[in-house]
């Protein structure tokens, strides 16, 4: 029986929730794989991961009410994922945190959401009577808290439902993608933080077993994707970006056959180099064919993952039709552009995405202010990028709302000059941002990470711009760096970089 019909069979549909995940999957699959640990090797299979959970969540259980949440200050293992599953079994609201946050990020988000238990060890939880019966939590509660990455202030809690965060899933099982061959999928993403998160729950949902590694490593990732002939491999732009670096291109990777990307945006010439070095299958006494397919993904924490998809087969099909949107909204998703007076843009008119949908956040716990500001109500929920919609209901990203320089009276999408920029072939990666500047109110600067063996100079970056962008996009100073600073989900933390400029 296959995957997809074993999910029909079993009910595996609306009601399913956090608490009840791993046991409908260990139902359906029983003693395949389901992840081993790239660092050390050990394996589990759905039903031992189920069993597992429930020692876990008769620990969690003696030790918390329902509702309580439950800090998960470990380390970035598939465990972490496990255990999140174990809280809700226990009756209990997750917590997950990045294991690179410092210990005052982490006292923090113990006291914004009140946690009655902080686990820092999975062995913290072991012993006792095992949970076989969970505490049955409705699928609109909330299911966990994800702490935002903190670019734009301080962490807050996003409440996510079990609705929000599962709801989706039993179209993974249906993908044809997922169900033609044996498959195996790479993974080195932070589990706490939604595309980690997600990417275990689509993959365990469909039967593919992952190779999870704690922390990427771009060496480590290509050795296991050339030696396992591994199929997939999920990541942000940035890991991309240093698997090129690390000689990507000059090694055998036509195992894959999906790429996969989110998180931020992905250059189109970036995801094309990758299409062409997978294949779209290995056919015996031929070889490898074709090229791979390339999934991008756009959401964020508080729609609970993805409400727009592109996916780009070889041939460039999906180019010629959508161009540079990041992808088309997601059945069940309604998707609109506002303007700044609140009225709905038209077609093609750049504005302030809103979302509606199953994912959306109920709210950031605690933070009544906060919640309003993101909600403004009729299940809308305002996501602070700046986006046009264009034909067949694809949305292109422009930047973030706060990500705009204004400078002498124009406005500078940041993102278009990062383009630019990255088009230059000595120019690995760059981020543009804003300086007080008292003539034209801001200026429009870029921190550039170089390619290895690079040369360039500030004046030929500063050239190809004005080769390729209208003058007032142009950077007017450029600043070299050894590496952007990025946040524990790998985004750009441009905040810091203003130190490149001073002086």
């Amino acid at each position: 029986m296959t995957s997809a019909l074993a999910w029909l069979r079993l009910g595996l549909g609306r009601d399913v929730t956090l608490a009840n995940l791993a046991h409908r999957l260990g139902a359906v699959y029983g003693d395949r794989r389901l992840v081993e640990d790239g660092d050390t090797g050990s394996v589990l299979t759905f039903r031992y991961t189920a069993e597992r959970i429930d020692r876990w969540a008769g620990a969690i259980q003696a030790r918390i009410d329902p509702g309580d949440r439950v800090v998960l200050a470990t380390p970035n293992r598939y465990d972490q994922f496990l255990l999140c599953l174990a809280v809700a079994r226990a009756g209990g609201i997750a917590v997950p945190v990045n294991s690179r946050m410092r210990p005052e990020e982490v006292d923090h988000v113990v006291a914004d959401a009140g946690a009655h238990l902080v686990v820092h060890d999975p062995e913290d939880v072991r012993g006792g009577p095992a949970l076989h019966r969970q505490v049955a939590p409705a699928p609109g509660e909330v299911a966990a808290l994800f702490y935002t990455s903190g670019t734009t202030g301080e962490p807050k809690g996003v409440e996510l439902t079990h609705a929000g965060l599962l709801g989706a899933m039993p179209r993974a099982v249906l993908a044809p993608a997922l169900q033609l061959r044996r498959d195996e999928a790479v993974v080195a993403l932070p589990i706490a933080h939604i595309m980690g998160f997600v990417a275990c729950v689509g993959f365990a949902c469909a039967g593919v077993p992952v190779l999870f590694h704690e922390r990427f490593h771009a060496d480590q990732v290509l050795d296991a994707i050339e030696s396992r002939r591994s199929t997939m491999f999920v990541g942000v732009p940035a890991m991309y970006r240093l698997l090129l670096e690390a000689g990507a291109g000059q090694r055998d990777l036509t195992s894959i056959r999906v790429w996969a990307s989110g998180a931020d945006v992905m250059p189109p010439e970036l995801a094309r180099q990758f299409q062409k070095m997978g294949a779209a299958a290995t056919l015996p006494g031929i070889g490898p064919v074709g090229e791979a397919l390339f999934f991008e993904g756009y959401g964020m924490a508080e729609m609970g993952g993805a409400v727009a998809v592109r996916v780009d087969p070889p041939g460039g099909l999906t180019r010629r039709l959508l161009g540079d949107a990041v992808g088309v909204r997601v059945p069940g998703y309604r998707l609109k552009v506002v303007r700044d007076d609140g009225t709905e843009a038209a077609p093609g008119e750049v504005g302030e995405l809103w979302v509606k949908g199953p994912g959306v956040t109920p709210g950031y716990w605690g933070n009544e202010a906060a919640s309003a500001a993101l909600l403004p109500g009729d299940g809308w929920m305002r996501t602070g990028d700046l986006a046009r919609l264009g034909p067949l209901g694809s949305v292109s990203f422009q930047g973030r709302v706060k990500d705009v320089v204004k400078s002498g009276g124009y406005s500078v999408y940041a993102l278009e000059v990062e383009a630019a920029l990255a088009r230059h072939p000595d120019v690995a990666e760059a981020a543009v941002l804003g300086l007080p500047d008292p003539r034209l109110g801001e200026q429009v600067v870029a921190a550039v990470h170089l390619a290895p063996g690079s040369t360039a100079t500030e004046e030929d970056l500063l050239a190809f711009c004005r080769e390729h962008l209208s003058g007032y996009k142009c950077p007017r100073r450029i600043a070299f760096v050894d590496e952007l600073p990025r946040t524990g989900s790998a985004k750009v933390q441009k905040s810091q970089l203003r130190r490149a400029f001073e002086g």
